[in-house]
């Protein structure tokens, strides 16, 4: 098609062609990225001011050139700047192709302008014109215009993703964390949370990302276990002669500023904890159970520092260095209701108070060995540690009901006081080698480890706390001391590593054809653990409770020996021998080991039938392993203590696409996948939190008997996709999809049949469906004289419509019944919208700013199944708005504002279609955050 699109501007320019003058016409490539187009580069008649630009394709033509010599210049941003002397005969057409590259005298206006081509957002339009599959992608320059600190806020602006207002879950095309993909650079992503399949990405700043794109339909070189799609984040990486940046930042958060903040004690300011080697035991004996306030005002902080540069060697190679380290914190306090509700209510809290301390410190190194045009080596190193440190009080008021003891308000209050702290190492070796234009040999291997940590969760349950809220001395509060773990100690570990690896290698033996062969694989192992330790037996004769954050007059070590209270493990270490479960420490409550094995080869074409028809057949065959080992507390007697399953995937796919004309493609895909279940599905460890609990079911994986129990492991999964691209402009596309997906044997998450209200994973009926339309458009709404872009818009619009069958009852390990035939997909919200509006003013040569209003809703979802007559768990539809104002001063200076959350919208969840109604579950306000930044490079 380029050639056919060369001879046809050769021939055009032909027929305009004047007697007396000439015309000059040629392609431009990028020798940085594979020689692929360079579009929008400026091309310039030099000593006059004719000049033009690269279109997507390269190509580039001047008609009616008077005859004789001249000089064109040849630059883009970043590239060597390359002036070719040419001869211009009257009526003769002059063809001169340009190969670019990039300079190192040249690439310090790269990191002043933060643009380089696979960061821009119209070299990714660009990308997703010419890209062979269904793939939308957001870049680094479009993420600091928005405002967007870290990759779950990229994927947010992306037509048919949605996250979960105060939490990091993210929903692509109405499907939750279970039918997603993550990846960087190709190679797979751990995940930082026992209750996650994919790695947080709030996790991921905006420091280290190049691009983070989203491919909705499936092609063979992903793994079989793809639902709703990938999102793979490609990591930032230098090619200049060398840069330094330095960023500072603060904010204040309008709930939280001006509050006497409250923190755990035991965690540091920047998210560190020195206790884990510690034994639980000895822990709970030295150290005390009252939060503190915090070192400095309720303030979040921000910097970042990134610096590379590169070296030039003999024979055209060059290493190229990029560092990048930041820190981040927040400060949160959240007021509202939150309630514990199955059948009936089991908890309320009509006022709460919670105080959330989080932290996220980010380091990555990376280096790329370029040996020559055909071949690249690239190595990045990646390091983060989050922290989340709450420090909670429930029924703050005193009117707090445990329905054990009244359906009055009985002064029931709990504490929380909780830290958790993740550590994600990611390293990457990756090649790409060229030969003779017609192989292409691309290598990656990956080494993950995390290391997942909630050490010392204190909790506390009190009756009659609205006695010390009176200013009767003699009315007194009492520890809730019916369970023996009522008052708690917590500890939970997780460790995860992973090896993974990818090798394609394409042969293209001719124009209209291209080979492609592959191999995936990846291994797996976790290793999770936590222990209790419950207070029982309290006396509070002697010592009262006269202060909810002094507790630690109670609970300490002289008042163990002195025998005020006693502590209480589930499992003895030898009792036997005396070692019991009071007073001593004891053995691990609950463990399990989980190991994944998958081990792939693929093959796929890219056949080029005719200029426009392009058409990717391909096909995936996938062995797949699992098997989780567990050591739970409550399981049935006769349970064999193991899941296990060993499954041969083939998973054809068909990708065609039709381009209508050099500006519009039509896209049509079709697919089959796989959903395997995670560990967290299928452990069955019981999490408890504060107003729920969530466990694994060891069913879902392995053959196992029972009512309505497949002896399938995994669900069967139909995708089809269709759209429709139109690429305006090199800044503007409209484009319209419809999709459908039929899953097999799908998993949702549900409440159990048992006495505890506890929701487990179940296979709940043979088959969902997802049938969904997607619009977007991105629009240039005022221009200046230069048609640089000074007002423009984008939007995007989702709808969905999902339904799946209910079986009447299920049995095995666990049991759950439901009333109805039909109900909505778990996580699918109906509708999802993103909209934003960019200001950019040129006022001076010195000051161009950039104002933007970013906004997103999602409505209504499923957060978990009801049973019986118990209804859905529903998340609320939240709304946001957030407003970015990027002030540039200058060639060096950066002045940023920012009001994130404008609306400050409710966030809440439900329960519906009770006997009491829709009953609200929980519900608060995240507060409004202004923050400045100011930025600097040297």
């Amino acid at each position: 098609m380029k050639k056919f699109i060369l001879l046809f501007i050769l021939f055009s320019t032909a027929l305009s062609f004047s007697q007396g003058t000439g015309s000059i016409t040629g392609k431009l490539t990028d020798k940085e990225y594979n020689n692929e187009p360079l579009a929008f580069a400026n091309v310039l008649i030099k000593g006059t001011t004719i000049g033009t630009t690269s279109d997507f394709d390269g190509l580039y033509t001047f008609e009616n050139v008077e005859p004789g010599t001249h000089i064109l210049m040849f630059s883009f941003v970043g590239y060597e700047t390359q002036e070719i002397s040419i001869n211009v005969v009257a009526g003769e057409i002059i063809e001169l192709n340009v190969i670019m590259s990039a300079s190192a005298a040249s690439l310090d206006e790269v990191v002043i302008t933060t643009t380089t081509k696979r960061e821009s957002e119209t070299a990714l339009l660009l990308e997703q014109k010419k890209a062979v599959e269904m793939k939308q992608s957001i870049g680094a320059q479009e993420l600091s215009r928005k405002g967007v600190s870290d990759a779950a806020g990229a994927v947010a602006k992306i037509s048919g993703v949605s996250k979960q207002e105060g939490s990091n879950s993210v929903y692509l095309r109405g499907l939750g964390d279970r039918y997603l993909n993550s990846t960087m650079n190709g190679l797979a992503l751990p995940s930082n949370d026992v209750n996650k399949k994919n790695i947080d990405l709030n996790l991921f700043s905006s420091d280290v990302i190049e691009n983070v794109g989203v491919s909705k339909a499936y092609s063979s070189r992903f793994y079989g276990d793809f639902s709703a799609g990938n999102i793979d984040i490609t990591s930032k990486e230098y090619t200049g002669q060398g840069f330094f940046d330095v960023s500072i930042g603060a904010a204040v958060n309008s709930r939280a500023v001006g509050k006497t903040f409250l923190r755990n004690e035991g965690p540091g300011y920047f998210g560190d904890y020195a206790r884990y080697n510690h034994n639980p035991f000895a822990v709970i004996l030295s150290h005390g159970v009252d939060p503190i306030e915090a070192e400095t005002p309720a303030i979040n902080m921000g910097i970042s520092l990134s610096g590379g540069k590169s070296f030039t060697f003999k024979d055209d190679s060059r290493l190229s260095l990029f560092v990048t380290a930041s820190f981040d914190n927040s400060f949160e306090y959240r007021e509202g209701l939150v309630a514990d509700y199955t059948a009936g209510y089991n908890k309320l809290f009509p006022e709460t108070e919670q105080y959330n301390y989080s932290t996220t410190a980010t380091a990555m190194a990376t280096a790329l060995y370029r040996i020559n045009s055909d071949n690249k080596l690239k190595f990045s190193s990646l390091l983060i540690n989050s922290s989340s440190d709450q420090v909670g009080f429930y029924g703050t008021g005193g009117n707090g009901i445990l329905y054990d003891f009244s359906d009055e308000p009985s002064g029931y209050f709990q504490t929380n006081l909780q830290f958790n702290q993740d550590i994600v190492l990611v390293n990457q070796l990756i090649g790409e080698h060229k030969f003779d234009n017609k192989i292409e040999l691309n290598w990656g291997v990956g080494h993950n480890r995390v290391f997942a940590h909630e050490p010392d969760r204190k909790r506390f349950s009190l009756l009659g706390y609205d006695n010390l809220l009176d200013n009767d001395p003699n009315s007194v509060a009492s520890f809730d001391q019916n369970n023996n773990f009522n008052n708690q100690r917590y500890f939970q570990n997780i460790e995860d590593e992973e090896l993974n690896s990818r090798l394609s290698l394409s042969y293209k033996p001719s124009e209209a054809i291209k080979l492609i062969v592959g191999y995936d694989g990846k291994t797996r192992e976790r290793h999770f653990d936590n222990i209790r330790y419950g207070y029982k037996n309290i006396n509070t004769s002697t010592f009262g409770i006269t202060d909810i954050r002094n507790l630690s007059n109670i609970f300490n070590l002289q008042n163990f020996v002195d025998g005020v209270y006693q502590t209480h493990v589930f499992n003895p270490i030898d009792s036997e021998n005396g070692i019991t479960q009071t007073n001593f420490p004891g053995l691990l409550e609950n463990t399990y080991k989980g190991s994944l094995n998958i081990y792939a080869g693929y093959f796929s074409a890219e056949i080029n039938l005719s200029e426009k028809w392009l058409v990717i057949p391909g096909v995936r065959v996938e062995n797949f392993n699992q098997r989780i080992e567990y050591n739970a507390i409550n399981l049935r007697p006769n349970d064999p203590g193991f899941s296990e399953s060993n499954e041969n995937f083939v998973l054809p796919s068909l990708n065609i696409k039709y381009a209508i004309s050099d500006d519009q493609n039509l896209r049509f895909a079709v697919s089959k996948t796989v959903s395997v279940p995670e560990f967290k599905e299928i452990a069955p460890f019981v999490y408890e939190g504060i107003s729920y609990r969530i466990g694994g079911n060891q069913d879902l994986l392995g053959t196992r008997t029972g009512v309505n129990l497949t002896d399938k492991s995994y669900s069967d999964i139909y995708n089809l996709d269709l759209k429709y691209e139109w690429f305006i402009s090199k800044s503007e596309v409209f484009s319209v999809g419809v999709f459908a997906k039929q899953i097999n044997d799908p998993i949702n998450l549900v409440l159990a049949a048992d006495a505890t209200g506890t929701q487990r994973y179940f296979r709940t009926g043979e088959q969902a469906e997802i049938l969904g339309a997607e619009i977007e458009l991105r629009k240039n709404l005022i221009l200046n004289e230069d048609e640089d872009t000074i007002l423009s818009s984008g939007f995007n619009f989702t709808y969905m419509h999902t339904k799946q069958d209910l079986y009447n009852s299920i049995e095995g390990s666990y049991g759950t019944s439901f009333n109805r035939a039909t109900d909505e997909l778990e996580g699918a919200s109906p509708i999802i919208v993103n909209a934003d509006l960019s200001f950019k003013p040129t006022i001076s040569e010195n000051f161009k700013p950039a104002a933007n209003l970013v906004f997103n809703y999602s409505s209504d979802r499923i957060f978990s199944l009801g049973s019986g007559d118990v209804g859905n768990v529903i998340e609320k539809a939240v709304p946001t708005l957030d407003f970015v104002l990027k002030n540039k001063l200058g060639e060096n200076t950066e002045i940023n504002f920012s009001t994130k959350n404008l609306l400050d919208p409710k966030v809440e969840m439900i329960r519906e279609n009770t006997g009491d109604g829709d009953v609200l579950l929980s519900s608060f306000q995240r507060g409004i955050t202004v923050g400045l930044q100011f930025k600097y490079n040297f």
